[in-house]
């Protein structure tokens, strides 16, 4: 049984919906306003999963409970054909962030059941914190609160290269994703001229963001400032390596709200060592950032510990996602984040 939406309305079972959310209880308060969760109160009975990342407590809430759908979220074990076996009547997986590879199992999508993903809700605050760190770079923020702080004299905490304004500015931008499109929309707004690279963006879809499309490499040569926004997959696999970081003009700064996975990161550390490029990261190969790591003393480098989706509304857009989605299922509503097999490429 797949759980269809008939189903899981209650129709041949009678009574209400059920729904299993696998959420600890700090992301509960943070994902879902009381307003929230009376409306998925109303939509389906819910039994909550507190320890979300051990597997027989999620293996006991969904024998007990037979949900017709399940809430997932950072850290839940992945859904196996063994988990699957004990929710017969589940009908949609919906994960409360963005990637859904580390969550589910192919078994799910072999089973008919929809997986729906909250991902869109992260693009505003990202692009927010990739935009802040455009504006960083630009000006050398970063390298005038590291001299201060670390005691440099007045005159030589005031030494930086030469700063620039955003507007007019060639940033580039790697990827024409959701948060590409929210940075692109940011950063136009001020005045930055737009450059992309994504084998994916048509001419028309370039037209309506006012940007210009272009080879990696022309993006690489031609940018102020390089945003990273692409997806994590196979072949976005180091997409930066020694050889294009050295293709960005001297000076130039580059931004990474998106993955480590698109940058390979040594090349990236003997680049900034050298003080020829700036970067602002939220992302790393190892997390948490090793104490002793060498980014960590680069004065030419800005560092935010994978905090730049975490905004209070943010937080709260990834349960209204959630919430609207579980809604849309159970009225027979087609899903507006529905995501298939080929999502299970996509690394977190």
């Amino acid at each position: 049984m797949t759980g269809s939406a008939e189903s899981a309305a209650g129709g041949r079972h009678g009574g209400p919906a059920r729904v299993v959310v696998a959420v600890p209880p700090a992301l509960r308060a943070q994902f879902f306003t009381a307003a929230a969760w009376d409306r998925l109160s109303s939509l389906a009975a819910p039994t909550v999963v507190d320890a979300h990342q051990d597997r027989t407590e999620l293996a006991r809430a969904l024998r007990a409970a037979r949900p017709h759908v399940l809430v997932t979220s950072w850290g839940t074990p992945r859904i196996d054909a063994e988990l699957l076996s004990l929710a017969p009547d589940l009908g949609l997986l919906a994960h409360t962030g963005g990637a859904v590879s580390p969550y589910v199992g192919p078994e799910v999508f072999a089973r008919g059941v929809k997986v729906t993903q909250a991902g869109g809700a992260m693009a505003r605050p990202v692009a927010e914190v990739a935009l802040t760190f455009t504006l960083v770079l630009l000006h050398r923020v970063h390298r005038f609160d590291h001299a201060l702080r670390s005691g440099a004299p007045w005159e030589e905490a005031s030494r930086a290269p030469e700063r620039h304004e955003i507007l007019g500015c060639q940033v580039g931008v790697v990827g024409a994703s959701r948060t590409g499109r929210a940075y692109i929309s940011l950063v136009r707004a001020l005045g930055a001229e737009v450059t992309v690279h994504d084998p994916y963006l048509g001419a028309r879809d370039a037209e309506r963001l006012g940007v210009r499309r272009a080879p990696l490499d022309e993006v690489l040569r031609t940018s102020r400032v390089l945003a990273l926004h692409a997806p994590a997959v196979p072949e976005t696999r180091h997409l930066l390596g020694a050889r294009e970081l050295a293709l960005l003009p001297d000076g130039a700064g580059l931004v990474n709200t998106a993955r480590s996975w698109l940058v390979d990161e040594a090349a990236l550390l003997a680049e900034v060592r050298t003080g020829r490029l700036d970067a602002a990261l939220d992302v790393y190969d190892a997390e948490p950032l090793p104490v002793d790591h060498p980014l960590r003393a680069l004065p030419n480098v800005l560092l935010t510990p994978h905090q730049a989706a975490a905004t209070v509304e943010g937080r709260h857009a990834l349960g209204a996602s959630t919430v609207a989605e579980i809604a849309r299922y159970l009225a027979g509503e087609p899903l507006h984040h529905a995501v298939g097999p080929e999502a299970l490429v996509r690394v977190e």
